[in-house]
């Protein structure tokens, strides 16, 4: 235990408990707040691309294989910076990382307005896929540090829920941005608001430890878990000897590829398969990431209240994991839809189910691995799940630019999540914490 959080509990010890029947803080959620935000910038500034992929493609006249080369291009930044992000997380702190991955992501989302070509495109997305890495590693660390194991999968659930908000806000706004100013002021007006989310994390974020205000009631509760000895320099290779985070590794590496292409087809695929026009996209995918919020708060909610209620870690994560696994299978109907709003239903669904899984499979580094290796573990698993998303953007391009069809995309879509749980089990049958 670090020798400040000792410090504070003896403190309190030495009051005879004055300290802990003061009124308890709720500090953790502020904190929880502020990845929400970050989470919900992210993903606005992640999705812009998307919603005026229809329009630009008839701007700028890419095919749909060089689009998949752009959407490749943020994906094999992403999965290189994960791998990066992770281990300067670990060493450098998250107060420090997430103030660098949001300032680079940031610029890299301003920098697509100077774009006219399709590489031009490509080049401002590998950029923005460098800085957006650092997000998740950055908060799956910071809410292993700030809440015990019981709260984890709420609060990943919670701040997961801003991917959902940020795909809500995008297709509300920037439809109205591009006509009322221009397509590039789209990219301007969205990605400056990531410098008034640092400006606010300087100014509130610091380790439990090290937070003044923190009262000692919610400091202990923090600090509830069993202590963990202080490791030693974690060597990024020797993780991957250990089948916890193969099963991690794994498990994003199926999944996380239908998250992105919900990301960047769902607005094609409704403008090809509807007519839908940039005016009109704006509802059905803001019903769409609606449905998916309920999902990613509702995972996170279920397996806490199935903990609390006495249930192993290990059955609670992953009998939700079961349920969101077979939410997904009826998405493979959903290129048959004749009717719009039926179309939009099953894709919500699937996008729901898709972040309930992930809020529980993102707090499986916590749930395994000790502290000092979350950051690292997560990025491991990002960085799959990225690669993952690169062979399955580039032949998403050549399946539509050949077949013009969407039913091979939405038959793996729906099948990759029983699969992927099945090897989970395979790997990981009871979640047991790992002693490096």
């Amino acid at each position: 235990m670090p020798y400040n959080a000792l410090q504070r509990k003896k403190q309190i010890g030495m009051t005879g408990g004055t300290e802990i029947r003061e009124k308890t803080s709720s500090y953790r959620w502020t904190v929880c707040a502020l990845l929400f935000f970050a989470t919900t910038i992210n993903y606005i500034d992640r999705q812009v691309l998307g919603i005026l992929a229809p329009q630009l493609q008839r701007i700028i006249g890419w095919s749909e294989i060089e689009y998949g080369y752009i959407v490749t291009a943020f994906q094999t930044a992403y999965a290189l910076g994960l791998l990066l992000f992770g281990r300067f997380i670990d060493r450098f702190g998250t107060r420090l990382g997430y103030s660098v991955a949001i300032l680079v992501w940031s610029f890299a989302a301003m920098a697509h307005a100077a774009a006219r070509t399709a590489f031009g495109f490509g080049a401002a997305r590998f950029t923005l896929g460098l800085g957006e890495a650092g997000n998740f590693p950055s908060a799956i660390k910071v809410v292993a540090e700030w809440f015990p194991k019981k709260e984890r999968a709420l609060a990943t659930g919670i701040f997961n829920a801003g991917c959902n908000v940020g795909a809500v806000i995008a297709p509300a706004v920037v439809p109205w941005m591009t006509v009322k100013f221009g397509w590039p002021a789209a990219f301007i007006l969205t990605g400056s608001i990531g410098f008034i989310w640092v400006i606010f994390w300087i100014l509130l974020y610091e380790v439990p430890e090290k937070k003044k205000s923190l009262s000692p009631k919610e400091l202990a509760h923090i600090l509830s878990d069993p202590a963990e000895p202080a490791p030693e320099k974690i060597d990024w290779l020797s993780l991957l000897k250990y089948r916890q985070t193969w099963a991690i590794v794994i498990g994003k590496f199926l999944t996380d590829p239908i998250w992105w292409f919900y990301l960047y087809w769902l607005p094609k695929f409704l403008n090809a398969q509807f007519g839908l026009t940039l005016v009109k996209l704006g509802l059905p995918l803001i019903v769409v990431y609606a449905i998916t919020d309920v999902g990613s708060v509702g995972g996170g909610w279920m397996s806490s209240v199935l903990i609390k209620r006495g249930w192993t870690v290990n059955r609670s994560r992953k009998t939700v994991m079961l349920i969101c696994a077979l939410c997904v299978l009826p998405i493979m109907t959903a290129s048959q839809a004749s009717q719009l709003w039926g179309a939009v239903l099953l894709i919500g669904l699937a996008a729901a189910a898709h972040q309930a899984w992930s809020a529980n499979i993102f707090t499986f580094a916590s749930d395994i691995f000790p502290k000092k290796a979350v950051g690292s573990v997560t990025g491991l698993g990002g960085m799959a799940g990225a690669i993952g998303g690169m062979l399955f953007s580039t032949s998403a391009g050549y399946l539509l630019e050949w077949t013009g069809s969407y039913v091979i995309l939405f038959i793996i879509s729906g099948s990759a999540y029983l699969l992927a749980l099945g090897l989970i089990q395979l790997l990981a049958p009871r979640l047991q914490p790992v002693q490096l």
